[in-house]
């Protein structure tokens, strides 16, 4: 019988933990439940050790974001799945089990994600997951239920299992044996997309990412940083364009970078004017920040770009053009 440990990275979350830590104890018989803290400031140790002293506790020497806290912690756990749990999410009975027994029945699935629902509207998809995510070919992610700040109702037009293009990071399982040879996630990203360039890795080397609407889960989202917050927004661009020069083949590489340059430079002056100016400045930071890293994202090339073939899953329209020209609103009116 597989091995599951179901492993949260916490950070200064002790009002999480309080909050959805008791559903993750409830409904996951038989996994490991291991906390992983960041160096925590608050009294998250302390809580746990007062109210949960049966739950696993790794304590990293420093908060090195989403992708360093994981890659430390899945180090120090055996198990042949892991499941990368947000702080903020409420979990369901027999949310483990569908995810796990599809990943048993198919080998090349080296990762997969529940459907995710809001926790603060619990009948609407979440906006970081939602259904499944995809990307469009110039690199901009969304999801089925969640294109742009356009978020469905959840009426079971996505209960299914279907091979999508990236699993959130929010919940994701994945085969811990895929997990290190991929050589885990890429700490330069610190947080946010690090989950989009892994899928896209495994899929360089073969592998599947899938959805399964037979398990549901519920994230807060926005825990760590909000959708507006001018951080998350320099480093969801300059991630953005890092997973490019990373995963994409070379010869639509050099078409599509330029471009999409271009595009995020419109949306900068769009926010400078019409909505923050924080985050159109927020843009040419990451856009800044993205040159400095190039060289060693092309060094990485090397190791991800692989089968070079891994482009079956992305959109080949462009989901701004979709959204605010055509007024495309839900995943189903896409021409996928």
């Amino acid at each position: 019988m597989a091995s599951t440990a179901v492993v949260i990275l916490n950070y200064n979350g002790r009002k999480h933990l309080e909050t959805y830590l008791p559903s993750v104890m409830q409904h996951s018989q038989g996994c490991r439940v291991v906390v992983a803290d960041n160096n925590s400031t608050d009294d998250s140790i302390a809580f746990l050790e007062e109210h949960f002293p049966t739950t696993e506790l790794i304590r990293l020497k420093e908060n090195g974001g989403y992708s360093k806290g994981y890659n430390q912690a899945l180090q120090q756990i055996e198990a042949d799945y892991y499941i990368l749990l947000n702080s903020d999410v409420e979990v369901t009975k027999n949310w483990t089990d569908p995810i796990i027994s599809m990943m048993e029945s198919d080998p090349e699935i080296g990762a997969a994600q529940p459907k995710i629902r809001a926790f603060s509207d619990k009948d609407k998809f979440e906006y970081a997951g939602a259904a499944g995510g995809f990307i469009d070919i110039f690199g901009y992610p969304f999801c089925r239920g969640r294109i742009f700040l356009s978020i469905e109702e959840d009426k079971g037009q996505y209960d299914d299992m279907r091979e999508v293009f990236w699993a959130t990071g929010a919940c994701l399982f994945v085969r811990a044996e895929v997990f290190h040879s991929l050589g885990g996630l890429d700490e330069d990203f610190f947080a946010h997309m690090e989950e989009i360039d892994f899928c896209w890795r495994l899929q360089n080397t073969g592998g599947k990412v899938f959805h399964n609407g037979n398990s549901t889960v519920y994230h807060l989202g926005g825990g760590t940083l909000s959708k507006s917050n001018p951080r998350k927004t320099f480093l969801n661009f300059k991630n953005g364009l890092s997973i490019l020069i990373k995963n994409m083949p070379l010869f639509p590489l050099l078409v599509i970078l330029p471009i999409r340059i271009i595009l995020d430079w419109i949306a900068a002056i769009k926010f400078i004017i019409f909505d923050s100016f924080q985050d159109g400045i927020a843009v040419f930071k990451a856009h800044f920040h993205f040159m400095l890293s190039c060289p060693g994202n092309i060094r990485k090339r090397k190791e991800t770009v692989k089968l070079g073939d891994s482009v079956r899953n992305i959109y080949r329209g462009l989901i701004v053009y979709d959204y605010y020209i055509k007024k495309i609103r839900k995943f189903n009116q896409l021409n996928f």
